[in-house]
């Protein structure tokens, strides 16, 4: 069965996007495109809220975000409770990254990674499962630490 898969850009990832979205969809994956369709500029972090409010929101199991670098897309990401974003430069890194981390927002580079690895790493990283055991007891400090943290001065939520 396919993952619902929530993906979005700033406008210098519109066309790896692009290419992200067809590949998933070619391996059976449910892909929710949540822009920019076009390369006018555009700032990173209102679609690393679509993606990771919607991951947040169990709206999707995964997102994809690229920009220049996939760094600050995972900064913005991470602000969401429950997303575990991280930055995927090579094989290693996603599929650790799952493996480990569970991650469920991947960011990625629109500028530094060529079209084949970036198909590798998209491969690995949604066909990699979790390992859970002692990775799930870090995973739980992590949940711990988000919950001391998940309430702004002003007693509103702080994160999605």
């Amino acid at each position: 069965m396919g993952l619902r898969i929530a993906i979005g850009s700033d406008h210098r990832g519109v066309r790896v996007k692009g290419l992200i979205v067809e590949q998933l969809r070619g391996l059976g994956h449910d892909v929710v495109d949540m822009g920019p369709e076009e390369t006018a500029p555009v700032d990173y972090p209102v679609y690393a809220s679509k993606v990771a409010g919607a991951v947040s929101r169990s709206e999707a199991d995964r997102g994809i975000l690229i920009c220049g670098t996939g760094l600050g897309m995972s900064i913005a990401a991470n602000k969401f409770r429950g997303v575990r974003a991280v930055t995927c430069h090579d094989d290693v890194t996603a599929e650790a990254s799952r493996r480990h981390n569970n991650a469920n927002v991947m960011c990625l580079s629109a500028d530094m990674l060529g079209e084949r690895l970036l198909s590798r790493i998209v491969d690995l990283w949604v066909r990699t499962d979790f390992e859970a055991g002692r990775h799930q007891r870090r995973l739980d400090q992590i949940a711990e630490i988000e919950a001391e943290q998940g309430t702004s001065p002003e007693g509103g939520s702080c994160c999605g």
